[in-house]
């Protein structure tokens, strides 16, 4: 069975990108784009991006997961530290972030090292989560295999009885990740595959711009 999908195709033509005209900060130039995909309203979820981790495996593995905050320091998301991907960067915390808005055919990737946030920064994040998702973490063994969801919405149903009168503290295998890029690169999509893509490398404190071919 082959299905061919060659004639799939898009001209890319709503921007372009020139070294000149970038930022010398990435983190200033990742804001900017990040707010105007934050307000196109073809975009839903401006935030996700695929985390990509070096499985136990030795195969890489990439997922979907939320950016919940970021800064000069690095960009943070959330995640039981139990699972795959948890587990996958205490044993290699080199990681990737890949960002796609495709409305505004634009891509930034984020190579960079992730450590886990004080647990301080965990736990205030955890006490600002709707109670139904901080129930939802201590649910789930994430990534776990289970016979039924019944398993899960009956843990759950219980909980929201144990904890009508009182709040849920963090669990301990549940909270943060810091990643601090070791380089960005921002494409943007042209027209006859001609896209432009301009990359930070970090040296020492300084960021070098360069322009990549297509």
């Amino acid at each position: 069975m082959k299905y061919d999908l060659g004639d799939l195709r898009k001209s890319y033509d709503k921007g372009y990108l020139t070294l000149s005209g970038s930022e010398k900060n990435p983190f200033i130039f990742f804001k900017k784009w990040f707010d105007e995909a934050n307000s196109c309203p073809q975009i839903d979820e401006a935030n996700a991006f695929t985390l990509s981790t070096m499985g136990l495996d030795s195969y890489p593995r990439g997922r979907v997961v939320l950016l919940k905050s970021y800064n000069s320091d690095g960009f943070i998301f959330y995640t039981n530290y139990d699972s795959p991907k948890g587990n996958d960067i205490n044993a290699n915390p080199n990681v990737s972030m890949s960002f796609f808005w495709s409305s505004l055919e634009r891509q930034i990737i984020i190579k960079g090292v992730a450590s886990r946030v004080d647990p301080s920064v965990s736990d205030k994040y955890f006490k600002s989560r709707p109670i139904d998702s901080r129930l939802g973490a201590i649910v789930s063994d994430q990534s776990k295999k289970i016979l039924d969801r019944k398993i899960l919405e009956i843990k759950l149903s219980k909980l929201k009885k144990y904890y009508t009168r009182k709040n849920p503290k963090r669990p301990k295998n549940w909270g943060g990740f810091l990643i601090s890029p070791v380089s960005f690169e921002f494409w943007q999509g042209r027209p006859n595959r001609l896209h432009d893509r301009i990359l930070y490398d970090k040296d020492s404190n300084n960021w070098i711009k360069s322009r990549l071919s297509p």
